[in-house]
C-alpha cells in the first residue's frame, strides 16, 4: 500500500515538473507518465494494449467528436462576430446592472462555446471601450471578464475539462451536469464580479479605446441575436428533451435520440455554418482547419488522460481510502484538493481536471460519490479545484495580464486572488449542497 501511494505521488510530481519546469507539451508528459505508471504499478506487459490502448480509444469514442463539435461551434461564433453580438445584447438587456456584473455575465455566456483564452482576446476591445465610455477603472472590468470566462470554462460542458471528467467518471447525464455546472458557475461569476467591483472602487485609472477585434472584415454588421445564440441554445434545448417523462416507447426513443449530446452538438454545428457564410469572407475550409487545429491537441491530451486513468484503475485506491476512514460527508474535499494542488503546481486547468478525475474515479464508492448525482458533485468539486488558483504558471494568467494591460504584480493581487475566492466559495457551496441535497 505505502509503496503504491509513494509511486503515485512520484507520478503526480512528474506531471507537475514535466509541464511546469521542463515545459514539455502535456501530451508528451501524460504519455510518459502513463507508461511509467504501467511499469511501476506492475501492469502485465501483455495487458498493456487492453489497458492503455482501450483507455485511450474509449475516451476518444466518448468525447472526441463532442470536443471537435464544440470547437467548431466556438469558431463559428468567434469568426462571425456572434460573440460580440451576444455581448452587446447582454449590455443592452442588463443596462441597469452594475457594469462589472454585466461584463462578468458576458464572460459567463461566451465561454460556454469559446475557449476562455480566445474569448478574452475577442472581448478585450469591448471591455476597453466600456471602460472609456463609462469612466470605469479598466482593472476591475478585466477581472470581472476573466473570472466570468473562467467559471464556465472549468464547470460547464462542452468545454473540454468537464467533458473529460465526465468521460473519466463514466457519466452519461451531460445535460444534468450542464445545469448544475451552469448554476454553480453563475454564482461564482457573481462572486468574481463582486470582487472586481470592489477593485474598481479602489483603483483610479483611464484606459484608451483600442481598435475592436473579432469582427469579420466582410462587414461590420453583427449577426442578430437570434442567429448568434442558436448554435448554443438549440443543443441545450435538445439535450433538455431527454429529461421529459413519457410512457410512450416511440416518443421516449425519439427523445433519447434528439437529446444525445452528439446529435445536439452536431445540429448546433450545422446552425453555425450560415453565420460563417453570411458574416465572414474566410473560406469555410479555413475555419474548419482552425477548428481542427484547436480541437485535435485537446482530444489527444484528453485521450491520453483516459489511458492514464485506466492504468490507475489497476490500483486498489478504494481500499486505501477505506483504511484511512475518510468520512463520506467530506468526500468532495479529496477531488477538490487534488485538483487545486495540480492546478496551482502546474498551471493548466484542463490537465488538472484530467489527472484529478482519473485518480478520483476508483475512489468514488469510498467517497460516497458513485451515483450519477454523486459523480456530478465530484466533477464540480474537481472543476472548482481547477480554478484554485490561476497564477504565473498558467497561460490564461498571462493572457489576462498582457492583453488586459495589467502589470503581472497587480494581476497576482487581483486576478489570482479572485480565482482563489471563486474556488474557495465553490467548494463551500458544494459541501453545503451535498449535505442538504445528498447524492
Amino acid at each position: 500500500m505505502n509503496s503504491d501511494l509513494i509511486l503515485l505521488l512520484v507520478l503526480l510530481i512528474w506531471i507537475i515538473l514535466g509541464t511546469s519546469v521542463l515545459r514539455w507539451p502535456p501530451l508528451r508528459v501524460l504519455f510518459l507518465g502513463t507508461f511509467f505508471g504501467a511499469i511501476v504499478f506492475q501492469v502485465p506487459l501483455l495487458d498493456w494494449p487492453s489497458v492503455i490502448g482501450m483507455g485511450f480509444i474509449s475516451t476518444v469514442k466518448k468525447i472526441g467528436v463532442l470536443i471537435f463539435l464544440g470547437s467548431w461551434i466556438g469558431v463559428c461564433l468567434e469568426a462571425s462576430g456572434a460573440t460580440l453580438s451576444i455581448a452587446k445584447t447582454l449590455l443592452r438587456k442588463m443596462a441597469k446592472w452594475p457594469l462589472h456584473f454585466v461584463v462578468g455575465f458576458i464572460g459567463y455566456w461566451v465561454s460556454i462555446p469559446v475557449f476562455c483564452d480566445a474569448a478574452f482576446v475577442i472581448l478585450n476591445s469591448l471591455n476597453n471601450q466600456l471602460a472609456q465610455e463609462s469612466q470605469t477603472p479598466k482593472m476591475g472590468l478585466t477581472v470581472a471578464l476573466s473570472t466570468g470566462l473562467f467559471a464556465t470554462h472549468v464547470l460547464v460542458p462542452p468545454t473540454p475539462g468537464p467533458l473529460a471528467a465526465a468521460a473519466n467518471f463514466e457519466l452519461t447525464q451531460l445535460f444534468i451536469l450542464f445545469l448544475w455546472g451552469g448554476l454553480l458557475a453563475f454564482v461564482l461569476t457573481l462572486a468574481g464580479a463582486g470582487y472586481s467591483y470592489w477593485i474598481g472602487r479602489n483603483v483610479k485609472e483611464t484606459i484608451p479605446i483600442e481598435s475592436p477585434t473579432g469582427i469579420s472584415p466582410k462587414t461590420s454588421k453583427l449577426p442578430p441575436i437570434g442567429k448568434a445564440i442558436s448554435p448554443i441554445m438549440v443543443p441545450i434545448f435538445m439535450m433538455a428533451l431527454g429529461t421529459l417523462p413519457t410512457q410512450n416507447s416511440t416518443l421516449r426513443y425519439l427523445l433519447s435520440v434528439l437529446s444525445n449530446p452528439l446529435i445536439a452538438l452536431f445540429i448546433g454545428g450545422v446552425m453555425g455554418i450560415p453565420l460563417l457564410q453570411r458574416y465572414t469572407d474566410t473560406p469555410l475550409k479555413h475555419q474548419a482547419r482552425k477548428s481542427w487545429d484547436q480541437a485535435l491537441p485537446i482530444v489527444m491530451i484528453t485521450a491520453m488522460g483516459g489511458a492514464l486513468g485506466k492504468v490507475l484503475q489497476q490500483l486498489p485506491l478504494g481500499e486505501y481510502l477505506a483504511v484511512l476512514s475518510f468520512p463520506e460527508r467530506m468526500g468532495l474535499l479529496i477531488p477538490f484538493l487534488l485538483a487545486a494542488f495540480l492546478k496551482t503546481a502546474q498551471g493548466s486547468s484542463t490537465v488538472a481536471i484530467l489527472t484529478a478525475s482519473a485518480i478520483t474515479f476508483p475512489l468514488l464508492p469510498g467517497l460516497g460519490l458513485d451515483s450519477d448525482m454523486g459523480k456530478i458533485w465530484g466533477i464540480l468539486a474537481i472543476g472548482t479545484g481547477a480554478m484554485t488558483v490561476s497564477h504565473a504558471n498558467d497561460s490564461y494568467f498571462w493572457i489576462v495580464s498582457q492583453v488586459g494591460g495589467i502589470e503581472p504584480q497587480k494581476a497576482l493581487r487581483t486576478h489570482t486572488v479572485a480565482t482563489f475566492f471563486q474556488g474557495l466559495l465553490g467548494i463551500l457551496i458544494l459541501l453545503l449542497s451535498f449535505q442538504f441535497i445528498g447524492k
